[in-house]
Order: C-alpha cells, then sequence, then structure tokens
C-alpha cells in the first residue's frame, strides 16, 4: 500500500495542473505503482489468493482507463506508456 507521500509524489509528478488529481494519468500512475507492489509480494507470497485477486482487479482497472485514453486521445496515451514504461 502506498503512504500519502509516496501517492502526493505521483500525483504531482503525472498531474496535469496543480489541482489534478484524478486525470487518467494520475490513475493509471498510482494503479502502476501499486501493480508493481503487489506483484513483489505475490513473488514472495505465491499462495496468497486474496492479494492474486486484488492485484488481478487493479490490472483490469488500469487497462480499462488506458484503453478510454487511447479512444479518447492517443498522444497522451503515447506519452504515458513511455512514461511509465509498458509494454503496450
Amino acid at each position: 500500500m502506498l503512504t500519502k507521500e509516496e501517492k502526493q509524489a505521483i500525483i504531482k509528478k503525472f498531474a496535469r495542473d496543480e489541482k489534478d488529481t484524478g486525470s487518467v494519468e494520475v490513475q493509471v500512475a498510482v494503479l502502476t505503482e501499486e501493480i508493481n507492489r503487489l506483484t513483489a509480494h505475490m513473488k514472495q507470497h505465491p499462495k496468497d489468493f486474496h492479494s492474486n485477486r486484488g492485484l488481478l482487479m487493479k490490472v483490469g482497472k488500469r487497462r480499462s482507463f488506458l484503453t478510454y485514453l487511447m479512444n479518447t486521445d492517443v498522444n497522451r496515451y503515447r506519452e504515458l506508456v513511455k512514461n511509465l514504461g509498458l509494454r503496450k
């Protein structure tokens, strides 16, 4: 789970303006960090099925956000994928 300070740093990095906390870019960036942490947790605890379900739900939500962004603004989508280092 992300601490408040870590989440604020991610929001500050990916926000489109200073009051932006809910844009697609910010939500995808926060989900990506949570997915990375859950992936590391699952490597140590492969039988933690509850965390695995949460991980799969977060991946699905991120996929939905990325599909929406790709359909609405391809340039923003490509920039975000490049900045986060995602395979798309």
